[in-house]
């Protein structure tokens, strides 16, 4: 599987990361976990993307690397630790929080710590920041980063305190392409796409409420060309690892087999500049001020 350099990191990842939100909120049995990572890793994955507020995923994941830890770069997330909704970020807790995670974990630190969405103002205050830089300082984590969209990424850009964006990239989220990527490009940031098949709705219409259904709302109104052919997964997914800029796309599933078969999307490559060019056209034409990043 192909890897490129992390930005300024210089970390080697694999270009299709794993994302440990659905083995957390499915309640994946460790069984599930053990067999579904040990298969992504014989296949070439060096990504783990976790978030202590997964439920059991930071648990799961340590459990099933095991004397695997060191073929893998780990990431994950702080800010949410008595779960999602219900953010703490004073830098005590944080640094708890990131503690907490290296336990369940099972390893003495983790190749990136990332702040999970919190909003601007938090990150104009700045404490929030360095709760993370101290973390690095006392080996918690090689790197830092930020996760989120919209504004406040653009400022975890600007700011130049971090080694990494993960933010959504995908053929129904592209606000990035012109908001954060070209600057993080120039700053030599890592990059880290999420949900880099809009949480596969092309064809499945989500219930209302969160993002999955947004994604399919839009998609509905996009309505490309691409969308209506068997391999628009693939598509989808290639547009996301084609876009200038990213190193990496975490793809969370709680099924063994999964990852495998994301690999085999990427075996045709990166997409023609003619079909980027198209699904770009596509969005210039149709999105509108309301479509921004969804957190």
């Amino acid at each position: 599987m192909e890897r490129r350099r992390l930005g300024r990191t210089g970390l080697r990842v694999s270009v299709l990361g794993f994302g440990g939100s659905e083995i957390g909120y499915e309640g994946a049995s460790q069984a599930t976990v053990d067999r579904l990572l040990g298969r992504a890793l014989d296949a070439g994955l060096n990504v783990i993307d976790t978030a202590e507020c997964y439920d059991r995923s930071e648990q799961l994941i340590g459990a099933a690397l095991g004397e695997r830890r060191s073929q893998v770069h780990l990431f994950t997330k702080c800010g949410h630790a008595s779960g999602w909704g219900r953010a703490d970020w004073r830098p005590a807790p944080l640094l708890a929080s990131i503690e907490r995670s290296l336990q369940r974990l099972r390893t003495d630190h983790v190749d990136l710590i990332q702040l999970h969405s919190c909003d601007l103002p938090v990150l104009e205050r700045g404490d929030a920041i360095r709760a993370l830089e101290q973390a690095r300082e006392r080996g918690l984590t090689r790197f830092i980063g930020y996760s989120g969209d919209g504004a406040a990424a653009r400022y975890a850009v600007e700011c130049g305190a971090f080694d990494t964006l993960q933010t959504s990239i995908n053929v129904a989220e592209q606000e990035p392409l012109t908001l954060t990527l070209p600057l993080a490009i120039e700053r030599e940031m890592g990059v880290i796409a999420k949900r880099p098949i809009a949480n596969a709705v092309l064809a499945d219409r989500p219930s209302r409420g969160g993002y999955g259904y947004e994604y399919w709302r839009r998609l509905q109104k996009l309505d490309y060309d691409f969308a209506k052919r068997a391999d628009a997964v693939a598509v989808a997914l290639r547009f996301t690892l084609s876009v200038p800029g990213v190193h990496t796309a975490i793809v969370g599933t709680a099924r063994p087999g999964r990852f495998e078969e994301n690999a085999r999307h990427l075996e045709a490559g990166k997409l023609r500049a003619a079909e980027m060019k198209a699904i770009r056209a596509r969005w210039t034409e149709v999105a509108d001020a309301s479509w921004v990043g969804q957190t």
